[in-house]
């Protein structure tokens, strides 16, 4: 059952009580709108047109709500590289963290020990720094897990993506398997930005920056709330759902997905809270796939049923959006570039999503209100009557 729309800003009724806030506005965001036929655009440009520019580029635009010149990009660049080198001391206290916490664990703690020794108390330059050292970071928490040997230190001369790309040290990769990484992640970090202002992992870095936490609490914070199986989970199992399927017969896959809804199984990767149309960003990911990894077994399986739960879901009238999301086909286009755990996918996301968070806060803390920034979120909950007691009633 899906929750009612408020009528208008101010129409609240019992039924719209429990529901998760959804549909309710709270607030403005300035770096992304959601459009439930166009898709995600970032400051007015669709995400298609920017899928085809660097990282910093587009991090750039979140920050200042307009693409940089090219000496602005290159400065901004080069601002971004003199940021890089995550603190000694985290590096180290990575090393002692427990093998069995999940990678998301690990992320968490790494923001918290990154605000513990190097936070400004500048909310922009604390956002900087943080987007600068993620990618050593994330790197780092693959390498330290995995057994690859101690953190890699950031090339200055290389950008956000591909210096991650050069700290993994990935064993054996060749530098084609290095290049193809390379182009998926450039997609992925692009495309996983920003969100709109009122998904969970979003909106609980506002709410806890608006107590005046610092950005890398905030973000940890967020981090938690992406850490939730119903949030940033989800490319995972989009992966593990493939990976079940186990053909590319588009016959067979349709009666799989027939033969799941009878059950009562989920599809993995198929439709959207606010979509009513194909995901752009999943679009854009078809498309790369069909360019870099055209005979992958399990990206056939994930064209295939493209086209087949589409077909089956169109059919069922409760079925709002039946057509892929983000996460159809992002887990099977990391897993064919080399990163094959999908236990890593979502500090894969937060690596990208922390910019746009980080942007969102910037701005409610800065921006809002001729400056002042928002105040602390208290959203109104309601007293459920019950009976008066006494100890001992």
């Amino acid at each position: 059952m899906s929750t009612p729309e408020p009528k208008d800003l101010f129409t609240i009724t019992e039924a719209h009580l429990d529901t998760g806030l959804r549909g309710f506005p709270v607030g403005t965001a300035r770096t992304s709108k959601v459009d439930p036929v166009q898709g995600v655009s970032y400051c007015g440009y669709p995400i298609a047109d920017l899928v085809d520019l660097s990282p910093e580029a587009v991090v750039y635009l979140l920050l200042h709500k307009q693409l940089p010149t090219d000496d602005e990009l290159a400065a901004f660049t080069a601002d971004l590289q003199g940021r890089m080198g995550l603190p000694e001391s985290v590096k180290s206290s990575l090393s002692g963290l427990p093998r069995d916490g999940h990678p998301m664990e690990w992320l968490i703690c790494g923001l918290t020990l990154m605000g513990m020794v190097s936070k400004t108390g500048d909310w922009l330059e604390d956002a900087k720094n943080l987007v600068a050292r993620m990618p050593e970071l994330v790197a780092a928490i693959f390498r330290v897990r995995n057994g690859w040997g101690e953190p890699l230190a950031p090339d200055p001369s290389k950008g956000l993506v591909e210096n991650f790309v050069h700290m993994l040290g990935m064993p054996d990769a060749t530098e084609a398997d290095l290049a193809r990484l390379t182009q998926v992640m450039r997609t992925f970090y692009i495309l996983h930005m920003d969100h709109g202002g009122g998904n969970l992992s979003t909106f609980t870095g506002k709410a806890v920056a608006s107590g005046h936490a610092d950005i890398f609490a905030s973000l940890a914070a967020s981090m938690a709330a992406l850490y939730g199986p119903l949030h940033g989970r989800a490319n995972q199992d989009c992966l593990e759902f493939v990976r079940t399927i186990g053909t590319q017969d588009p016959d067979q896959i349709e009666q799989f997905v027939r033969d799941a809804l009878a059950s009562g199984n989920k599809i993995y990767g198929f439709g959207h809270a606010v979509l009513r149309a194909e995901d752009p960003r999943a679009t854009i990911q078809y498309a790369l796939g069909q360019s870099l990894i055209p005979d992958d077994p399990l990206f056939k399986t994930a064209l295939a049923l493209r086209e087949r739960a589409v077909k089956v879901l169109s059919g069922i009238e409760k079925v709002s959006n039946p057509y892929p999301n983000v996460d159809a086909v992002s887990g099977t286009l990391l897993s064919a570039a080399g990163l094959t755990d999908s236990n890593y996918y979502t500090v894969l996301f937060g690596f990208a999503r922390v910019s746009g968070i980080a942007a969102q806060i910037v701005d409610e803390r800065t921006v809002a209100r001729n400056g002042k920034g928002v105040p602390i979120y208290r959203p109104k909950f309601l007293a459920v009557d019950q009976p008066a007691r006494r100890i001992g009633d």
